[in-house]
């Protein structure tokens, strides 16, 4: 089982880097398109994907403490509700929604994001580990399927310490994996994050019992739904490669915008070498990673790597564009509809000669890896870069 760490080695502690030149940055990217002829923006996004937009923990997290009440609640993050919200948003460019998965002491896989379960019963708040419970005992919180029973209240401990009534105006019941594979619209497909504790240390034996519970419902429900496996968790990554070859594998990265102990987390090219070493097929980055250094999505593409981001600008319309100019193959957002309605909209988003309608939706990023190359960009397309992002980045 996984052990607590004697140091707080993995706490988070600000890094030490110096400030990118990004006009730079975007200068040496221009120069390295300009060999190509230059074109119109509709022509730049000829035979690049469409953008594919992605459902943070579904319709999106609950952010309570946000001053954005479209952030703070409006359906409960990681439930059926909310996952078939994102789908219901009705746009082709919602292809995936995202939600993390632990596995309970019983080794059942629930979906849930924090390390913590809390609540309060008379007068005392009290918060237990997800994996520490069984899955009885996991689906006692919050709103029951059964409305003749009552769920333990659900509050939530924020980064600052504080915790919360975990209130959202449209409720629905904590769910397991195999639930969401017979609940959710098949729509959608599933962006299956692998949640490890970063103040744990695990065995191998112990990641790969966790694994193969979550594996064995995916072999056995998942009939034909596409899925991605995404971890921040480098050796789970890894392994979840070894363990089977069916389903792609993504590397989540802060991208340097933290640092922890392990280096494999702490940059662009330390993901880039680990998913090349252990054949993954993507990087999911913070957002503000691949602004401070747009060149990384050309070395990415270079390796053969398809790229997403995550990250609250990934809900400015503007800085999705941004990326889709760039070359990155996917965003997850917490504004599910408004995003998908802007990608509609994006004048680069032109669909790749000779593509059906319905078909290949939701492939893009499976098949993203193979088919895209180095971005180039048209004038306005980099002056439109060049003003934008140190201003988002700031």
């Amino acid at each position: 089982m996984a052990q607590p760490k004697a140091a707080r080695a993995a706490d988070v502690v600000a890094p030490a880097m110096p400030e990118p030149d990004i006009a730079a940055e975007l200068d040496a990217l221009a120069a390295r398109s300009s060999s190509s002829p230059t074109r119109g923006t509709a022509g730049a996004a000829e035979g690049r994907p469409p953008l594919v937009v992605v459902g943070h923990r579904g319709k999106g997290m609950n952010a309570l403490a946000s001053p954005d009440p479209r952030t703070r609640g409006d359906v409960r993050e990681n439930t059926l509700r909310s996952f078939n919200d994102a789908a219901a948003a009705g746009h082709p460019a919602v292809a995936y929604v995202e939600f993390d998965v632990q596995v309970t002491k019983d080794g059942c896989p629930v979906i849930f994001h924090d390390n913590f379960i809390y609540t309060e019963e008379n007068g005392e708040i009290s918060g237990k580990r997800v994996t520490d419970l069984d899955l009885h005992e996991f689906l006692s919180y919050g709103p029951q399927r059964n409305q003749d029973k009552a769920g333990k209240p659900l509050l939530r401990k924020l980064k600052d310490g504080r915790i919360l009534r975990w209130e959202v105006r449209s409720e629905d019941a904590l769910c397991t994996l195999r639930e969401a594979f017979e609940g959710v619209d098949r729509r959608v497909g599933f962006n299956v994050e692998l949640k490890f504790d970063d103040d744990l240390v695990y065995t191998e034996a112990a990641l790969t019992a966790v694994l193969q519970a979550v594996l064995k419902v995916v072999f056995e429900h998942a009939d034909g739904r596409p899925i991605i496996f995404s971890s921040f968790q480098p050796d789970a990554a890894q392994l979840i490669r070894k363990l089977q070859d069916k389903y792609p594998v993504y590397f989540l990265t802060n991208g340097g915008t933290q640092i922890y102990a392990d280096p494999r987390r702490n940059s662009l090219e330390e993901a880039v070498s680990l998913c090349v070493a252990s054949g993954l097929q993507g990087i999911v980055s913070e957002v503000r990673a691949i602004l401070r250094r747009p060149s990384a999505v050309a070395e990415i593409k270079e390796a053969k790597l398809s790229l997403m981001t995550y990250g609250q600008l990934n809900n400015v319309p503007e800085v999705v564009y941004v990326q889709h100019l760039m070359g990155v193959d996917g965003v997850i957002v917490d504004l599910v509809r408004e995003i998908a309605e802007a990608v509609s909209a994006f004048p680069a988003a032109a669909r790749e000669p000779g593509s059906s309608e319905g078909g290949g939706r939701c492939e893009r990023m499976e098949a993203a890896a193979t088919a895209a190359g180095t971005p180039s960009f048209s004038p306005r397309e980099m002056s439109f870069l060049l003003r934008l992002i140190p201003e988002l980045v700031q």
